[in-house]
């Protein structure tokens, strides 16, 4: 395997995390959480956690969202098995679990079984619904983003398209490692743990809640956002000279648009006062657009964005997943090498955050099945000798 890139201890070094998840949501949680320096023991089921086997756009999950954790693999229904789960649950800070409500509960380790051995736990659950009608319903990404009203907003009229990531699953994640570190700082004034639950489709509520406050603001129900009427006037993917090289642009103020104008060449408009304002812009965009449109036409991208980095114009070339591989700012520390199960190595997107001025890096590789059972329960071990 390759060796871990050398990382400092992280903010989160000494807390201790049980984690039995598998997709994306669970371990988005786990991931998080190990990389800030958290030590995340994974449970697996005997095998490995099903989801490294997965193909297709699944193929990916289980290498971006299970580095920096350990990895046991347990019988949860074998008797000897469960107790060892149970000593290391009772021995850590914090349980992540993303199975089926009540599941895990039903084999006594639900978040009342430890009050008494372990009253600090702080235990995370990650569902497709919080408390109430659709609380036992099941759920995935894809469901509650066409419920949740995402799927809508980002296809055409009449064709709901899922975003094209799992943005819920990770978003719900991310809300999982807020609520954790609050019940972590609640733990430091009253000694006591915390049931904390994130969800799916909440999740995908609070995303496109912008949209509800924009009808409830205008009385007008939003469109999908490819038929939306923009806040801006110039505020939309080009052509270029080349095909391929699409570039997005935008023009967000009303400087911005007087030096856009300047320095492209396009006087008439940045003179004309009935387009001095934005608002007079974005009503004027069916005679503004077609003049942007075939300038961009006559340029290559790599001129174009020359320009506009000079202007300080927001821009974004239109990449594929596959570009930011070769990315030199994501290469500036942005990525970590880690080893996929065939051996090879990936270099793949940090935790996107910077401490005290440096990233948080790879302290373990991404962990074969019950690669960490000897030490892990020899620690337990000590550690239920100590207690």
């Amino acid at each position: 395997m390759t060796a871990p890139n050398p990382a400092p201890i992280g903010p989160l070094a000494g807390l201790k995390v049980v984690e039995f998840t598998h997709m994306v949501m669970g371990p988005s949680i786990g991931v998080i959480l190990g990389d800030l320096g958290a030590e995340v023991i994974k449970i697996e089921p005997e095998g490995g956690d099903h989801t490294r086997n997965l193909l297709g756009s699944g193929a990916g999950y289980f290498p971006m969202f299970n580095r920096n954790k350990r990895s046991i693999c347990l019988n949860l229904k074998s008797p000897d098995d469960l107790a060892r789960a149970r000593r290391l649950v009772e021995d850590a800070d914090v349980l992540i679990e993303n199975f089926r409500p009540g599941a895990l509960g039903r084999l006594g380790l639900g978040p009342n079984d430890f009050a008494e051995t372990n009253p600090g736990l702080i235990y995370c659950s990650a569902k497709g619904f919080l408390t109430g009608p659709y609380q036992n319903r099941t759920a995935l990404d894809e469901v509650t983003q066409m419920m949740g009203g995402l799927a809508y907003m980002t296809g055409p009229p009449g064709k709901p398209l899922r975003a094209g990531t799992s943005v819920v699953d990770i978003t719900g994640g991310m809300f999982g490692v807020i609520g954790i570190l609050a019940a972590l700082n609640q733990r430091h004034a009253t000694g006591k743990g915390a049931e904390i639950k994130c969800s799916l489709f909440e999740t995908t509520a609070f995303l496109v809640g912008q949209h509800m406050a924009q009808q409830a603001v205008t009385g007008v129900a939003p469109n999908p956002m490819p038929a939306r009427i923009s806040a801006w006037a110039v505020y939309d993917v080009f052509e270029t000279a080349q095909e391929n090289e699409q570039l997005f642009v935008g023009v967000v103020s009303d400087s911005q648009w007087v030096a856009f104008c300047k320095a492209m060449g396009l006087d008439d408009l940045g003179a004309d006062p009935s387009l001095a304002a934005n608002n007079d812009r974005v009503k004027a965009r069916d005679r503004i657009l077609p003049r942007v449109r075939e300038l961009f036409a006559g340029y290559d991208r790599a001129e174009l964005v020359a320009r506009l980095e000079a202007i300080g114009l927001p821009f974004a070339p239109v990449s594929r997943p596959q570009d930011l591989f070769d990315d030199p700012h994501l290469a500036e520390g942005g990525m970590v090498e880690i080893t996929l199960s065939d051996g090879s190595a990936a270099r793949l997107p940090a935790l996107p955050l910077e401490f005290d001025g440096r990233r948080l890096g790879l302290r373990h590789d991404v962990p074969k099945p019950d690669a960490d059972r000897a030490a892990i329960l020899g620690e337990a071990s000590q550690a239920a000798l100590a207690g």
